[in-house]
């Protein structure tokens, strides 16, 4: 039983060292470099809007209405592309705490 032990411990120590030698476990000296574009606030959009920066918690759903004192007056769908038309390039589910967005205003 210790002779089969050690050579499937063998085996093993010897697969690592083929894999750590071919493929290479540590990351490459290729830097690659990414260019972002940030979009702010389209001026060719007449929805109006408020700006708001996120607290933890909020979600833009939970800002909108807050900023109404009142349900959501719109679907979820018109809020999301609404969101998505003032803010180009942002994700409503994936808004950053902290970061200050423009939420449309549905007062009027």
């Amino acid at each position: 039983m210790k002779k089969l032990l050690g050579l499937v411990l063998t085996a093993l120590i010897i697969y690592v060292i083929y894999i750590d030698l071919t493929v290479g476990t540590l990351p490459s000296d290729s830097v690659q470099t990414v260019e972002a574009k940030t979009e702010t606030h389209s001026p060719k959009s007449t929805l109006p809007s408020f700006q708001a920066t996120v607290e933890p918690g909020e979600t833009v759903i939970s800002i909108v209405e807050h900023q109404l004192k009142k349900p959501l007056p719109v679907s979820i769908t018109e809020l999301v592309k609404d969101f998505q038309l003032l803010n180009p390039g942002y994700s409503p589910e994936k808004i950053q705490v902290g970061a200050s967005y423009q939420f449309p205003d549905y007062t009027k």
